[in-house]
């Protein structure tokens, strides 16, 4: 076989490699006097035919041209620096890399192909079996052999997973992506599944670099799109619950149900798939990979603060809560640091049962293990300053938890609604005047079946003759406002807070025009309140999954607590019940503040600052809890903040990912 080089990078003419001797070995007798033209260039160049001809935005490290004729095969471009760049990654000869890329090559002018599982496991075959004629190694054999599947954490499962064949855009590719999606929501409460999440998020991160030669972004999505579409739809069905709560919502929203689904998929797309479509994107090793990976989806979490009024619902770091000591790194670095470390060492694991003899597979795995120790030290930490403080003059505090259904409190009848918000104050009275001796007593959200103003005196407080902190709508010319009612024990108002976070279909319209119940007004945001001496800052419903938007700025050395007052009603026994506890058991460990967590149809709380549940009561299950609160301190986080911590998360990232390109 003749082979014509024509160098258009200079860089080639260091290389030594004998190419005529190399396309004739894959040509052997059949295509002795055939010919063909090898052009040595570099990724630009590539880049720009792989965009003209093949629709794919972005370098590759071999392009080939079949011109159909027997004795004019075709041409075969080669880049410098993809060839370069895999040789290091794959810690393997250069010249070795570059004489496997030149038979890959010549066996495409061949009519060799690999589109179809059967046609690439035939043209791997041909490549072997020419590279051992010239002593060169099988590229595509494992470089490690695991004995008995202990070489790294779930070895024979990623062995299992390296044998399947899945095409391309195939059916078994997308079916994957979406089993994973699903399965990664079971890591959270009240399944507590942890490694389901991390085999979900493993499994998907495999699927995606496995093949990364996918053309655009748009291609790239739409590869992905599954798990972020499962994963939405498995975490968040249970938001569509609350249309069937009330006779009359359903009557007008059960309509919406099916495209509620379809929102939730749409958004999980648009919102979960980045980190994967990343991945797909990023050129380069094992440690830019993951680096880029787990700080995107870190990113995606700190975006997810601002859409609407934000929904940064289930961070990754939930998945720990089980496991306090790693559950309490959170005081250092927030859901934000402790995503990034599960989110990273997840892709830092699959990187390293891949290759596990690559040094970067190894040094990001390790990495990554020492930051999950630096972790589980400032938790070990936080947990001791959580345990400080307690003493029996501290004030105590009752929580009263209806647990009546929404319906009882509620309805469109007016006779009907006074005469059930009537009964509703009774059980409450009864509730409240309850044996023992509170100093403050705290009812749930929307607790108070009537509309206050700011100089009303509520006389079903004066009648329990005591400071009381509860849930009612309120009203000002400025609107209408979800809002919390303090009281003086004479039924006087001292103060009203009113939710600055509003839920987005629930309490006010999106963008104006999809449906919602009600269009509530947002309050003017955080604050402290005293009540007998007892310092807190208020957050209404999910305010509270918000990272650090509680906290008012200036001085908050004085806080005891945080007291929530929240309304689960909608949602029944359903994943979000308990979801929404971790949610605050999240933001006690962050802040180092107690919560004081008042839920009309439970679970209603006493959460120490290390996010302990002291004590609880059950969902649907009407009663009152009394305790005190201690271990106030302030955390870390609280005083990097979220924005802080997402500065330092990409500097780092950037500067991780700069220092491995100059490696390549």
């Amino acid at each position: 076989m003749k082979v014509f080089v024509d160098v258009h990078d200079k860089r080639w003419n260091k290389v030594n490699v004998d190419f005529e001797k190399i396309a004739a070995v894959v040509a052997g007798a059949k295509y002795k006097n055939a010919e063909v033209s090898i052009i040595l260039t570099d990724d630009s160049e590539i880049h720009q035919i792989n965009k003209q001809y093949r629709n794919v935005d972005k370098p590759t490290n071999v392009l080939s041209f079949e011109l159909g004729d027997d004795v004019l095969l075709g041409d075969i471009y080669i880049s410098y620096d993809t060839v370069k760049k895999e040789a290091r990654e794959q810690e393997i000869s250069f010249h070795d890399h570059v004489a496997h890329m030149v038979v890959h090559g010549v066996l495409h002018l061949m009519g060799y192909d690999h589109i179809t599982d059967d046609e690439a496991q035939i043209m791997e075959f041909k490549e072997i079996k020419v590279l051992q004629k010239m002593g060169i190694n099988n590229p595509y054999a494992d470089e490690v052999r695991c004995v008995n599947g202990d070489c790294c954490p779930g070895a024979r499962f990623v062995a299992w997973k390296n044998k399947l064949k899945i095409r391309e855009n195939g059916l078994v590719q997308y079916l994957l992506y979406a089993l994973f999606g699903a399965v990664a929501s079971f890591g959270f409460a009240p399944f507590y599944q942890w490694w389901w999440t991390i085999i979900g998020i493993g499994g998907a991160y495999w699927l995606t670099f496995r093949n990364n030669n996918i053309g655009g972004f748009w291609k790239s999505l739409g590869r992905v799109a599954p798990f972020g579409a499962m994963y939405a739809i498995a975490m968040f069905w249970w938001t569509l619950h609350s249309i069937y709560v009330a006779p009359e919502l359903t009557q007008q929203f059960a309509i919406w149900t099916v495209p509620g689904v379809v929102g939730l998929a749409v958004a999980g797309v648009f919102i979960f798939s980045w980190p994967f479509v990343a991945l797909a994107r990023c050129q380069g090793g094992a440690i830019k990979r993951v680096v880029v990976f787990a700080t995107v989806w870190t990113l995606v979490l700190w975006a997810r603060e601002w859409m609407f009024t934000g929904f940064p619902w289930n961070p990754i770091a939930n998945i720990t809560m089980q496991i306090p000591i790693l559950a309490n790194s959170m005081a250092l670095w927030g859901a934000l640091g402790l995503t990034l470390v599960i989110v990273g060492g997840t892709a830092a694991v699959v990187e390293f049962c891949r290759k596990p003899k690559l040094k970067s597979t190894g040094a990001i795995c390790a990495a990554f293990v020492a930051v999950m120790i630096v972790g589980a030290v400032a938790g070990w930490k936080n947990m001791q300053l959580a345990d400080v403080g307690y003493a029996d003059e501290n004030v105590l505090i009752r929580i009263v938890q209806p647990a009546t259904s929404q319906s009882q409190k509620a309805t469109h009848n007016r006779d009907a609604a006074i005469a059930q918000a009537e009964d509703n104050l009774k059980n409450l009275f009864q509730l409240a005047m309850q044996p023992g001796n509170p100093e403050i007593i705290i009812f749930p959200e929307t607790t108070y079946p009537f509309v206050v103003m700011a100089h009303d005196k509520i006389e079903f407080v004066a009648a329990i003759n005591k400071p009381v902190i509860m849930g009612a709508m309120s009203i000002d010319s400025g609107g209408m406002f979800n809002s919390m009612i303090v009281t003086q024990p004479s039924g006087e108002i001292d103060k009203i807070y009113s939710k600055s976070h509003l839920v987005p279909f629930g309490e006010y319209k999106p963008m104006g025009i999809l449906p919602a119940p009600v269009n509530l007004t947002p309050g003017t945001g955080p604050e402290i309140i005293e009540v007998v001496g007892f310092n807190f800052v208020p957050a209404v419903c999910y305010e509270v999954v918000f990272s650090d938007s509680l906290m008012p700025q200036g001085n908050t050395e004085r806080l005891n607590a945080i007291v929530n007052i929240t309304n689960d009603n909608w949602f029944g026994n359903t994943p979000g019940t308990y979801q929404h506890l971790d949610m605050v058991r999240r933001y006690a460990i962050e802040s180092g503040l107690p919560v004081v967590r008042a839920n009309y149809s439970g679970i209603s709380a006493f959460v120490a600052s290390d996010g302990e549940v002291v004590s609880a009561l059950p969902v649907g299950q009407p009663g009152i809890l009394d305790g005190f609160v201690w271990g106030e301190h302030k955390t870390p986080y609280r005083i990097i903040g979220l924005n802080g911590w997402m500065i330092i998360i990409l500097i780092v990232a950037v500067a991780v990912v700069r220092w491995t390109e100059k490696q390549e």
